[in-house]
Parts: C-alpha cells; sequence; structure tokens
C-alpha cells in the first residue's frame, strides 16, 4: 500500500504542475498535451509512453485497492469484537481515509470519461484539451464534483504520507513533527494546485 500510494503520490505532483500551464494560454497547454502524446518519439510509436504511464497508474491504483481490502480484512480478523468505548484519538483525515479513497475511485473514473474519453463532457473538442477544460469548469456540476474530490485527496495524502513513512522505516520519534509538517504541506500544495484551476475558469482569470 505504501509503495503504491508513493507512486500515485509522484505522478500527481508532476499532473499538478502539467495542469498549471492552462495559466499561460491555450497555445502553452495545448501544446504540453500534444507533447505528452509524442513522448519518446521516434523510438516510441504515437502515444505508446503515454499508455505506459496508464498502465503502470492502474496497476498502482489495483494494487492500493487490494492492499486496502486485505488490511481491512486483517483488522476486523484481528479484533472481531468492538472496543467497549471509543476514543478518538485520531485525526479526521485518518478517519476518513476508506470513504476518501472510494470518492478518489470514483472520481478518477468520472475524470476519464470527462477529459480522456470526453463522454460526459457536453461541449467537448476532440484534440483542444485547453477549451474541454474550460468547458468542464463552466458547469456547476464539473466545478463541485472536482473540488469535492480534491479535498477528498488532499486528506487522503495528508494521511497517506505520514503513514507510508512509518511503513518504509522513515518514521521516528525526531523525525515525527517534520513528516506531518511535510504531509500537511504536500496535502495543501496539491490541494491549492489543483483547485486553482476550476477556480481561475470560474473567476475569469482564464478563458
Amino acid at each position: 500500500m505504501a509503495v503504491s500510494g508513493l507512486i500515485m503520490l509522484g505522478y500527481l505532483v508532476v499532473h499538478m504542475l502539467g495542469n498549471l500551464k492552462i495559466f499561460f494560454g491555450a497555445a502553452e497547454f495545448n501544446g504540453y498535451a500534444h507533447w505528452l502524446r509524442t513522448l519518446g518519439s521516434p523510438f516510441l510509436h504515437h502515444e505508446w509512453a503515454l499508455w505506459l504511464v496508464r498502465v503502470a497508474l492502474l496497476a498502482a491504483v489495483v494494487a492500493h485497492a487490494v492492499s486496502a481490502y486485505q488490511l481491512s480484512r486483517r483488522d476486523i480478523k484481528a479484533r472481531p469484537v468492538k472496543y467497549a468505548h471509543k476514543r478518538r484519538r485520531a485525526s479526521y483525515a485518518t478517519r476518513t481515509m476508506r470513504w476518501g479513497g472510494i470518492i478518489l475511485g470514483l472520481f478518477i473514473v468520472w475524470h476519464l470519461l470527462d477529459l480522456t474519453t470526453l463522454t460526459v463532457n457536453e461541449r467537448a473538442w476532440s484534440g483542444h484539451p485547453y477549451e474541454n477544460v474550460l468547458s468542464t469548469f463552466s458547469t456547476w456540476y464539473g466545478n463541485t464534483i472536482y473540488i469535492v474530490a480534491m479535498a477528498a485527496l488532499g486528506l487522503h495524502v495528508r494521511h497517506g504520507f505520514w503513514s507510508a513513512a512509518q511503513t518504509l522505516g522513515a518514521g521516528s520519534a525526531r523525525r515525527e513533527r517534520t513528516l506531518k509538517f511535510l504531509a500537511n504541506g504536500l496535502a495543501l500544495v496539491l490541494f491549492a494546485g489543483f483547485v486553482s484551476v476550476p477556480v481561475a475558469v470560474m473567476t475569469g482569470v482564464v478563458n
């Protein structure tokens, strides 16, 4: 779970930086989208590099989901009888990890149908990603779905990064404050970076 989570986290950072190119205009953003499809050319065929990334991400998502299920089953098996008294020592992010994962899984499906296959994007224009992003975030439901999902992502990353560090042996009493600071900072940066795009479209900064 920790390894697959870190793979997805690395992708999210790169994906966020790519999204921010929308602030440099249509030509810059569409050029970036075209570059993704020709990455590795002429050694790799058109979109081969992009499909390799997609397959790796799909494997990471499946591994993460299966690991979550297995850990949940082990947890239930280890403690079949609930505690008589519950103490809410865990943070909100920790307590909502499971539901956050489900929300993000559903969002991934929506996001692909919206901006990859263009199935649910009513005013989609194939080959024009900049215009398709504007189309998505010009609707109230497009903005709502995206912002709610990014809030879930921020909470998921906040707990997941710290938990992964503990699992992989990077955590210690001395590093706990630093790791929590990094987890909070990373979650905030990802949330702000991703949400800045729909907010910019809504406010007319990007049009």
